[in-house]
């Protein structure tokens, strides 16, 4: 690991970069103050006491805490209903009880943003051995093509859903491993509105990971049916242990939890144990954490820039989402970058990351994540699969301070 107080042409960048976003920062603020309102009152709205911390064992019966983090969420969210467990394994999880749930045999799903990210491709079964995918259950898969400059084909988009009338639309919000753009809300609430004139019974998904609270409000604020994510992204404030949720119309949701657990249980069981605190307390922190992490990918971004590295988004792009995507051209580069957000963690610092065949994945994945929760992409993290063009994707920090150090940590690897 290089010395920090050494590498004075990264720390002189950073505070040149800094000086040059400070705008951008308080409008990051902003969001931030919104949307800590909007929690607030949620919270309010709901009653919300002490009471909706204590957990349940067992078959979890009668777990107010549960009962009302779920409505809290639904308020936050914009919508009829909400299902935040910590059953939820990670975020495709929950995705895929959504999807699961809201399909039968013969129905037609269309991907509006191209393939979708690597781990719902094997739920969907483009990818993997498809037992018990979507694919093997007899459903139609269709995907629009992003355009050449990463951005949505919205006559594509139209025209594809007026032909084949689908009967689900998976809408990825972020980038996912790829260059493509992020979508913003307002994006979305077109894709949504387009879809619903041509094919008005068409169930919209929004694949919500890593999106949560970059905006002032949500995909379902603006058309989407159903929207999941992960606890331990953005929604979790860095404290959730683990879980996901889904959001949106309450038949739809009901049908997730269906998924999740079995029909005619769905969501009325499920002990909470003792993590109705941390989740109600993540939620809270919410959004300033997030805050904390779009405001060091836009560090990340600016300095990459400045050292001469293709980034996605740019510097100067809006944000939608908590990730930043550099173009560093060599596994080398992309090796020691990863390091480098590994050796500069709190967590795991003597730790070297290494390329393996993660589950899901169609390649060896490298992941640096020096987390107090594992797989936390809240935190401070960068990961890559390991193929051209070779683009590193860094994502996350509890606080600008220690992503800013991370983040100078990582270019200091690369940078000599």
């Amino acid at each position: 690991m290089n010395d920090l107080t050494e590498n004075t042409t990264v720390i002189e960048a950073a505070s040149l970069c800094e000086n040059l976003i400070k705008d951008k920062f308080s409008e990051i603020d902003n969001i931030s103050q919104i949307n800590t309102k909007k929690v607030i009152k949620a919270f309010q709205k709901h009653r919300v006491s002490d009471t909706c911390f204590a957990g349940t064992n067992g078959y979890g019966y009668n777990d107010r805490g549960r009962e009302v983090l779920d409505l809290v969420f639904a308020e936050i969210f914009d919508c009829e209903a909400a299902l935040v467990r910590t059953g939820f394994v990670n975020g495709t999880h929950a995705i895929a009880c959504a999807l699961y749930g809201a399909l039968k045999h013969g129905d037609k799903l269309l991907s509006v943003m191209g393939a979708p990210y690597d781990t719902i491709q094997s739920v969907i079964g483009i990818t993997g051995n498809n037992l018990g995918s979507l694919l093997d259950l007899g459903i139609n898969y269709h995907e629009v093509p992003v355009l050449n400059n990463g951005s949505a084909d919205f006559e594509a988009i139209r025209k594809t859903a007026e032909e084949i009338l689908p009967e689900l639309v998976l809408i990825q919000r972020s980038r996912g491993y790829s260059t493509r753009k992020t979508l913003l809300v307002k994006d979305i609430e077109r894709i949504c509105k387009d879809i619903k004139q041509v094919s008005p019974n068409s169930v919209i998904i929004v694949d919500n990971c890593y999106g949560e609270f970059t905006e002032t409000y949500e995909p379902t604020k603006v058309g989407a049916d159903l929207i999941a994510g992960s606890l331990i992204k953005n929604p979790g404030g860095g404290i959730a242990p683990c879980g996901g949720y889904v959001a949106g119309k309450e038949s739809l949701v009901q049908k997730a939890a269906y998924r999740l657990t079995v029909p005619g249980v769905g969501g009325e069981c499920g002990a909470t144990l003792n993590t109705n605190l941390s989740l109600f307390q993540g939620l809270f922190l919410a959004p300033h954490v997030v805050a904390q992490a779009v405001k060091t990918s836009l560090l990340c971004a600016k300095m990459a820039e400045h050292f001469g590295f293709e980034t996605y988004p740019s510097s100067d792009e809006p944000r939608s989402d908590i990730i930043q995507c550099i173009k560093l051209g060599t596994p080398e580069l992309l090796k020691s970058f990863c390091r480098g957000i590994q050796s500069g963690s709190a967590v795991d610092s003597f730790v070297s990351p290494e390329p393996w065949q993660m589950p899901g994945y169609d390649c060896e994945v490298i992941m640096a994540a020096g987390a107090f929760i594992q797989g936390s992409s809240i935190e401070l993290s960068a990961d890559a699969p390991l193929r051209m063009p070779y683009n590193v994707f860094v994502q996350g920090g509890l606080t600008y301070e220690s992503g800013k150090y991370g983040i100078i940590n990582a270019f200091s690897q690369i940078i000599t």
